[in-house]
């Protein structure tokens, strides 16, 4: 009986690891695409600051208004799921090999940004949605504790870690060197994602957890989203996390820019944003461990503390302050896991069973991804106080970097604290 008990916590971490592993891609390409793009069209190819913000909110915007529909369409699938994950694969690795080598200058440039970004988004959140939703199936079908939600949350977040680790390192060090081979470098680098890409597309069909459908997929879109405005717990829970994300958001857009003209430690960018993502690999299973224990909303709460310490401290460093902001790295990059594991447990714990998840999903990634698109407002709003790329930035960015976001952490915090019975209750 003990062989057999094992025999099958092997089969099911294994099948946990198959669905994690897309996480590592999906997380490649979302980096570079948030983080590095910015500071690569406009230092390297030379597209003003405030067109390269407003292309990155309008194209944001549209990615915004897109994850509802593209959840209830996923919801509604008879069939054909592979095929949809396929080609939207597909897409999403050419559109990001077509960031990279933009076969255009001068005014086209922002119109191929936009349209590359806008086929990136759409391929992205078409497998972003289908992927969270497919985790919170594996839960409904196998167990209704956290144990099992936390595990296939722990595969997919700790992979999405390492992705962001390579993807920190690897198109920085491209980055900081001679700009005439940064693209093909980048392109080397995408044929690389597209690779892994296939690979983790061929675990998630053949070896994880089948997808499981749900009853309620065949409602009326009015009938689902009356169901969806019936639950309390999920109308409680958006706000607290919509603003957690906004102060993840801005300092994602403005850490290279902060990183070369604040700190004025370009060649370190690289292993800033590896500490960062390591600290987050490190403290996952840390914060899985403590929700385990003390419940999810404490150990989240805790993680917002410690990021409002850490970027509070980052909003007061100067030019040369290297050592101070490894720590705030570090610091930050611990409570990083907290934000990538612990909200989509609350979310999955608020899902009944029999209700369709993947819409539930196509409305949180909407929030997360208007965070984004406001967040890319910042750019034309450092235009407006002078600020350029390449020149030392002053007070101003460092607040907007870092100071801003703590004040949405905060709130996000006490809105959670406020909500924290009613969604105990549902956990319960």
């Amino acid at each position: 009986m003990k062989s057999v008990t094992t025999t099958n916590s092997n089969h099911q971490t294994l099948g946990y690891a198959a669905y994690g592993l897309l996480g590592l891609p999906l997380a490649m390409v979302a980096l570079p695409v948030y983080v590095q793009i910015p500071v690569y069209y406009t230092s390297q190819l030379g597209l003003s600051l405030a067109t390269t913000g407003w292309v990155l909110f309008l194209a944001r915007l549209i990615d915004t208004v897109q994850d509802p529909l593209l959840g209830r369409w996923i919801d509604r699938l008879r069939g054909g799921l592979n095929t949809v994950l396929i080609i939207a694969a597909t897409i999403l690795a050419l559109a990001f090999l077509g960031l990279w080598l933009p076969p255009v200058t001068g005014g086209g440039l922002a119109l191929w940004l936009g349209l590359m970004l806008i086929m990136a988004y759409i391929a992205h959140s078409t497998l972003n949605i289908t992927y969270l939703a497919w985790g919170a199936r594996i839960q409904a079908s196998q167990s209704s504790g956290d144990g099992v939600l936390l595990g296939a949350a722990a595969w997919r977040e700790g992979a999405g870690l390492i992705g962001v680790i390579v993807a920190s390192v690897i198109p920085s060090m491209i980055m900081a060197g001679s700009r005439t081979n940064v693209a093909s470098n980048m392109g080397w680098y995408s044929l690389g994602f597209a690779l892994i890409l296939m690979l983790a597309m061929l675990a998630l069909l053949l070896a994880a957890p089948a997808w499981q459908r749900t009853k309620t997929s065949i409602l009326s879109l009015k009938s689902t989203y009356q169901l969806m405005s019936k639950n309390q717990a999920f109308r409680r829970l958006l706000p607290p996390y919509f603003l957690n994300a906004l102060s993840i958001s801005i300092p994602a857009t403005l850490v290279l820019f902060f990183i070369n003209d604040r700190i004025q430690a370009p060649t370190y960018a690289g292993a800033f944003l590896a500490t960062y993502f390591i600290a987050g690999a490190i403290g996952l299973p840390i914060w899985v461990k403590l929700a385990n224990r003390i419940g999810v909303i404490s150990s989240w709460r805790i993680g917002m503390l410690l990021a409002i310490t850490a970027f509070f401290s980052a909003s007061l460093l100067q030019s040369g302050d290297i050592a101070a902001y490894f720590l705030v790295c570090l610091a930050a990059g611990l409570s990083l896991g907290a934000d990538l594991a612990l909200p989509p447990v609350l979310l999955a714990k608020v899902i009944a069973q029999d209700e369709p998840p993947a819409l539930y999903y196509g409305i949180w990634t909407l929030l997360g991804k208007l965070a984004l698109a406001f967040s890319g407002l910042a750019l034309p709003l450092l235009a407006q106080f002078d600020y350029q790329p390449g020149h030392a930035g002053g007070a101003l960015l460092a607040w907007i970097y870092a100071g801003i976001p703590c004040g949405f952490k905060l709130i996000a915090l006490l809105l959670l604290m406020r909500s924290r019975q009613q969604l105990e209750v549902t956990q319960s």
